[in-house]
């Protein structure tokens, strides 16, 4: 198998540093690699363009940036989230013959991170690492309800309002009134916004600082799952989304009561 060069450089660049070794000059970083200033500095300027490298504005020295960190906090939590939720996601996809996954942000959108088909469902659709609009889906929703204001404002920014459906919200109005209504239900719908005849319902999975990290969701066929089915469904998902988050480490006080229309 072919080794690209530059790939390789830049990911030997960022193992130069370690706990004993935070900060690198220039020329240090081109004694270590073998490798001509000018060639490093178009590495260096590229793994700093993407987060991946910084410089210290007080000596010019390089050191790894912040996107490593959030990586690397994205790995670590999906590790565990998946090996955690997924007695829960078996647990829902067998008491209710659908689909369930559990889904992460990640960037501008949402993610399956994990996925267990049920027996009665026809929804082929979702796959593991399949992308979701984070304002037509109930994952979506979920994931960003809870940002702050500043977190929300960055992610909507020139945000693109794909419309899937006729049922699609299609502005930034009618999404933060639906995150609006998520913060207070404590779950999130999508009524066939991102496929027609398919109706989810989505709730947020909560760690020890009970910040929402993760969502689960179920997923149905309008065609097949009437109202108070799919209330009960709904029920059952936010006692999974409890539990699952109880595991994890949220105090129990911190999570939203349970909804009391079923």
């Amino acid at each position: 198998m072919p080794i690209i060069q530059s790939v390789e450089r830049a990911l030997t660049i960022l193992d130069l540093f370690n706990e004993q070794v935070t900060e690198l000059k220039l020329t240090d970083i081109s004694k270590q690699m073998g490798l001509s200033k000018s060639t490093l500095h178009s590495l260096l300027k590229t793994l700093q363009l993407h987060g991946y490298i910084d410089q210290n504005p007080e000596n010019d020295k390089y050191r790894l940036g912040m996107k490593l960190v959030e990586r690397g906090h994205l790995v670590v939590n999906t590790m565990d989230i998946r090996q955690k939720a997924k007695k829960w996601l078996i647990e829902l996809s067998q008491r209710t013959g659908q689909t369930t996954h559990l889904g992460i942000l990640d960037g501008y959108e949402g993610v399956y991170i994990e996925k267990i088909e049920g027996k009665l469902a026809a929804i082929a659709y979702s796959r593991i690492g399949r992308r979701l609009p984070v304002h037509a889906t109930a994952i979506g929703k979920v994931l960003i309800a809870w940002l702050d204001d500043a977190e929300c404002n960055m992610l909507l920014e020139d945000y693109h309002y794909t419309a899937f459906t006729p049922a699609t919200l299609t502005t930034r109005e009618a999404l933060l009134t639906a995150l609006k209504k998520t913060r207070l239900q404590g779950y999130a719908l999508d009524n066939e916004e991102n496929e027609q005849g398919v109706r989810c319902v989505a709730v947020p999975v909560r760690n020890h600082e009970s910040r929402v990290i993760a969502a689960l969701s179920l997923s149905t066929l309008t065609s097949r799952v009437d109202d108070d089915e799919f209330r009960h469904y709904r029920l059952l998902l936010e006692k999974a989304g409890h539990q699952l988050s109880i595991a994890l480490g949220c105090p129990a006080h911190s999570l939203t009561p349970l909804s009391v229309d079923n």
